[in-house]
């Protein structure tokens, strides 16, 4: 079916649930890889540093994620889309129980517009709980936790996203 883009106010699909920022390198896993996952699910794994395993630990089923594309140039550090966690944090084969798990996650849909670093950076000193996001504050951390209004005005400024047309009540 056409795809076509979710309203702007973000409906509440994850009504209890918390909110995440994944970081990824494109060139290890990009948007484009993960919408081409059978299903749009792949795990989220690889995370190596503690803080961000017990994000990882810490997230439950229908969690929603801002799937951020990391990188050398500054242009190329954006959020781009929204993931769902859909398997809760499992260990990985052979890694023992020193880390080496992961969740899986589920492309929900791609932002009309990326947004850049930049401009969240700019937004600091004007949305509610910006200053202390930790993209802000801890930049290198792959995992972290996204306060409800950073949430929602990063959403507003990605457009909403495009999605399959099947499942659009799901959203």
């Amino acid at each position: 079916m056409a795809k076509k883009a979710t309203p702007a106010v973000q409906p509440n699909a994850a009504a209890a649930g918390k909110y995440w920022l994944l970081k990824t390198e494109p060139g290890e896993w990009s948007w484009s890889d993960q919408a081409r996952a059978p299903g749009g699910v792949g795990p989220w794994d690889g995370v190596r540093n503690r803080q961000a395993i017990n994000c990882l630990r810490a997230m439950r089923q229908g969690d929603r994620c801002l799937f951020y594309h990391s990188g050398a140039g500054a242009t190329s550090r954006r959020v781009v889309g929204v993931v769902e966690v859909v398997r809760e944090w499992y260990e990985g084969e052979g890694e023992g129980a020193g880390g080496g798990g992961a969740v899986d996650v589920r492309a929900v849909g791609e932002f009309q517009r990326p947004v850049a670093l930049g401009e969240i950076k700019k937004a600091a000193g004007e949305v509610e709980g910006m200053r202390e996001f930790a993209l802000l504050r801890q930049p290198r951390l792959s995992v972290m936790p996204v306060p409800a209004k950073v949430w929602d005005w990063i959403y507003e400024m990605g457009g909403g996203f495009v999605q399959d047309g099947e499942d659009e009540d799901e959203c």
